[in-house]
């Protein structure tokens, strides 16, 4: 007697380039299609008939138990992404390492399979989606990192105007509403000019990027830094009054006056003159603050440079 061939469905479901298999109501499998014997390791024979945990213990049992009930239950399609669940099996892949996944991701689809009007089974699919997965991962990881360096001053490093600026208006938003204290220093690098005509614009802007390194080290997590332009640079100080801002002010020069800078055997003095200023009421809004501060700014530069100062009250 001939053996009987496989009919042209059964070649189908066993070659198709995804998994597909059969679960009835008690989780029991009914079918296992190629893609699921390669990939998991597991014949037909092995697993037909027998409850899927059995086989296999790690599947989200509660998860895929409620899936698949639904379905019965309903009678609807039912489906979940990589992004919701990144895998039900944990296949390996073919993407190298640097891909960043552990394991297949995965799109599974849930289908009634219906006889008369009753769901008597439930066809799951596994789509292998490792490589759209990758792909948007690094599309985001890519997005990520354009908005940060569009945040970015390109010399420093810190933050640039327009974020800083961005940052202000929130903080100053939000002190309206809540209260409390904020303020906002600026301070820029004393007769830096000098320093760009005497030793050259590229040892200027070594003195920029380590003057930006030292103050960047001694900022709280909740400042905000960043340069405002050419060698002027602001701090953003939120939950902080005006005494104490003025204290972060003199930290902040000493940090910037107390060791010159070295480029290429050279050692560069650098001192920096600093002004504060404070949120406070009848403001009309956060540029007030940089008005305010930038006064106090060229005050500082008017008494001597070298110094912080508020509001005319300076502290030598």
């Amino acid at each position: 007697m001939e053996p009987s061939m496989p009919s042209l469905s059964d070649l189908v479901v066993e070659r198709v380039g995804f998994g597909i298999f059969v679960l009835d109501r008690d989780l029991n499998v009914l079918m296992w299609n190629r893609f699921m014997q390669d990939h998991s390791g597991v014949a037909p024979a092995d697993v037909i008939g027998r409850c899927v945990f059995e086989r296999f213990p790690e599947l989200p049992r509660a998860w895929l138990a409620r899936k698949v009930e639904s379905v019965f239950q309903l009678g609807s399609f039912a489906f979940s992404s990589w992004e919701q669940r990144p895998w039900l099996f944990r296949f390996d892949h073919d993407r190298p390492i640097t891909g960043g996944v552990d394991y297949m991701q995965q799109d599974c689809t849930f289908m009634p399979l219906v006889q008369g009007r009753e769901v008597i089974a439930v066809c799951v699919t596994i789509s292998d989606v490792t490589h759209v997965s990758v792909m948007q991962r690094e599309r985001e990881d890519a997005v990520a990192k354009l908005r940060e360096y569009a945040d970015r001053d390109g010399l420093t490093g810190i933050a640039n105007r327009r974020y800083f600026e961005a940052r202000l208006a929130d903080e100053f938003a939000r002190w309206q509403r809540y209260g409390g204290e904020l303020s906002v220093l600026l301070f820029d690098l004393d007769h830096f000019k000098k320093i760009n005509d005497e030793f050259g614009h590229v040892t200027g802007d070594t003195v920029l990027r380590t003057m930006a390194q030292r103050v960047a080290q001694v900022v709280r997590k909740q400042d905000v830094f960043g340069r405002f332009g050419g060698e002027e640079f602001a701090l953003l100080l939120p939950c902080t009054p005006l005494g104490d801002a003025l204290r972060v002010a003199e930290k902040i020069r000493h940090t910037i006056s107390d060791a010159p800078v070295e480029v290429e055997g050279v050692l560069v003095s650098v001192t920096a003159s600093v002004g504060a200023a404070a949120a406070r009421p009848g403001a009309t809004g956060s540029e007030a603050m940089i008005n305010e501060a930038d006064a106090a700014l060229y005050s500082a530069k008017r008494e001597g440079r070298n110094r912080s100062v508020a509001r005319g009250e300076a502290m030598p």
